[in-house]
């Protein structure tokens, strides 16, 4: 089941520095929301709060709140690890561990997560490749390792894996930037496709991807170089791009600047 997501007054650091201040949003369910701005505002590192990967970073923190259906993800007692189980990440290049099989790939979460017996990985691991829109092209060579495929079919297959374990949400960071514009297409069908079963978050510098394929867009922006970044507005993605209400979206969005 998606869940959605409530942000209150966050704020993120490294180190002394604070990167991103006073973001505050609500992502619905079953929905794309694209995070667009100028490169260096805060748009990754925000992403990477929702699902506390910006700790792992050396000297990075969070203040502030990330409830996820009413749950603090930064909580007492709150482990990291089981809140990456919920909340997925797809990454700007494709990743597939390059010693492992397709299947392999797949599976590698679920084999972390333990407790399924071989029939259950092959079912998985079949209707992930499938949900990924990847599996008639690979089911032949299952054993073949995921290096081996396309850059476009290796960025479905890290969505596969990131399906694999039942995520409610699922982060994506600028997934289609090192992709041909036929492997983007696909990618972009996909997403249309997930966001009947996840919240979808996608961090973006092509405005045309995030004019088609988001519900919702948030506009990020600095307000002086060395400045945190800051969210500037949310709104229906149509209305972001049609009629804005704060004049800098506009500007951006009309290449006056980022």
């Amino acid at each position: 089941m998606a869940k959605r997501i409530d942000v209150s007054g966050l704020t993120a650091f490294y180190g002394s520095h604070k990167a991103i201040e006073d973001i505050s949003m609500t992502v619905e369910p079953r929905s794309v929301t694209a995070f667009i701005g100028p490169s260096g505002c805060g748009k990754s590192t925000f992403l990477r709060t929702l699902n506390r990967m910006h700790e792992v970073t050396p000297g990075g923190r969070v203040e502030g709140k990330v409830l996820l259906d009413e749950e603090d993800l930064y909580g007492q007692g709150i482990d990291p690890v089981s809140v990456r189980r919920e909340i997925g990440m797809v990454f700007q290049r494709p990743n597939p561990f390059p010693t492992m099989s397709i299947f392999d790939n797949v599976a590698a979460g679920l084999r972390l997560n333990g407790g399924y017996k071989k029939s259950d990985l092959n079912d998985i691991v079949e209707k992930s490749l499938k949900g990924a829109n990847l599996w008639n092209e690979v089911k032949d060579r299952l054993n073949k390792p995921g290096s081996g495929l396309s850059g476009g079919q290796q960025q479905r297959l890290c969505i596969a894996r990131a399906i694999a374990v039942e995520p409610k949400v699922l982060l994506m960071d600028e997934p289609c930037s090192a992709l041909d514009p036929i492997s983007t297409l696909a990618i972009e069908d996909l997403i249309g496709e997930l966001k009947e079963r996840f919240t979808i978050v996608i961090v973006t510098h092509n405005m045309q991807q995030a004019a088609r394929v988001s519900d919702r867009t948030a506009f990020f922006n600095l307000s002086a170089v060395g400045q945190p970044g800051r969210l500037i507005e949310i709104d229906d993605t149509e209305r972001i791009f049609s009629n804005p209400s704060v004049q800098a979206t506009e500007d951006y969005i009309s290449g006056r600047f980022g």
